[in-house]
């Protein structure tokens, strides 16, 4: 079965959207991660898996090919494990892929399944707005950064194991609001 979800990785100082498309088929257990991932993004394959196992979902024993589309644009970072995990989810028929139509991903997975906050949340929600979603789903910790945007819902999520809630309609979480300016800095 095939799946696609999207993220942003950073070009510069621009988002740049990123397709994550993964292909779950009968055949020897093995995970590929191909479309110039860096280091941090082929060692996802071990922290997805893990993450999904310690969450209570199941990580397909089977045939794992996950493409990061375009090929020719440079992805570096962790930010790319919640949307090959949710790939995944959808891919194995874990979860609808009708949720996610108008939905885009950016994460880092801790081996227990908690997400953990990642850099370029605000440019991941100006990518999100420009390219038409309406959601940005991004770690709690990131949640009030990127809503600063206006024009998307941000929602903040703690764990993979919530989103996989989400994704059924068990737990809605409440749209983020934007980060309060910090007193102690002066003003410009």
């Amino acid at each position: 079965m095939l799946a696609a979800v999207a993220t942003f990785a950073l070009e510069g100082v621009r988002p740049q959207e990123v397709t994550v498309e993964v292909d779950v088929r009968r055949g020897l257990p093995s995970f590929t991660l191909v479309g110039l991932p860096d280091r941090a993004i082929r060692e996802a394959r071990e922290r997805v898996r893990a993450a999904l196992l310690n969450s209570g979902l199941e990580f397909p024993q089977m045939r794992l090919t996950v493409n990061l589309a375009p090929a020719h644009v440079q992805k570096a970072g962790p930010s790319f494990d919640l949307a090959i995990a949710v790939g995944l989810l959808v891919a194995s028929g874990q979860v609808a892929r009708e949720r996610l139509d108008r939905c885009a991903l950016a994460g880092e997975l801790s081996l227990s399944g908690e997400l953990r906050p990642v850099r370029g949340a605000l440019n991941a929600a100006l990518g999100a707005r420009r390219a038409g979603y309406g959601e940005l789903l991004v770690p709690a910790q990131n949640a009030p950064e990127a809503a600063l945007v206006d024009g998307i819902e941000v929602r903040g999520i703690p764990s993979l194991a919530r989103l996989a809630d989400l994704l059924h309609d068990r737990w809605t979480p409440e749209p983020a609001r934007p980060a309060e300016p910090d007193p102690a800095e002066p003003s410009a």
